[in-house]
């Protein structure tokens, strides 16, 4: 059995094909659901592997993203426009987190919109300088919040 075969093939590989999808930006957890119970996990399994693969890259993210950003600039010229769109956007939605903080960033990511995920609300507490012990918890808890959202609306979507 190959690769390819087994993680489309097998309950396992399926779980750790949604875990790797919801690592992706943008797709993220808001995706990774959908994704792993159109790819035939039971619903709580692919909650579970979208939220281990949201979750994953977040603290690294928040410990790393300003420096991985300014080192972009620098060593590879052709990524500065995309990086400094990305800073951009973080420091638009950086306003609205920036007044409540911790209950701010939960907010933000547990929204399930576009721009409003882990991803984002890591880059966001690393612009704000969040100790991980801050920023960590209020991101799971939207991470977990949102993924509800995603799941009672993906059961609502399967159930028709």
């Amino acid at each position: 059995m190959d690769l390819l075969q087994w993680l489309t093939e097998t309950q396992a590989g399926e779980f750790c094909l949604t875990v790797l999808v919801s690592m992706l930006p943008v797709v993220e957890l808001r995706g990774g659901i959908p994704f792993g119970v159109a790819a035939g996990l039971s619903m709580p399994a692919a909650f579970l592997a979208a939220f281990i693969g949201n979750m994953l890259p977040v603290p690294f993210l928040i410990l790393f993203v300003r420096r991985l950003f300014a080192w972009l600039k620098v060593k590879v010229p052709l990524v500065r426009g995309a990086v400094n769109w990305l800073e951009a956007r973080t420091e638009k939605k950086k306003e609205a987190v920036l007044k409540y903080q911790t209950w701010g960033l939960f907010i933000f990511v547990a929204i399930p919109l576009p721009g409003t995920g882990a991803w984002t609300g890591a880059m966001i507490a690393a612009a704000l300088d969040m100790r991980l012990s801050k920023a960590v918890p209020a991101i799971t808890a939207g991470v977990l919040a949102a993924g509800f959202i995603i799941t009672c609306i993906t059961h609502s979507v399967t159930a028709l």
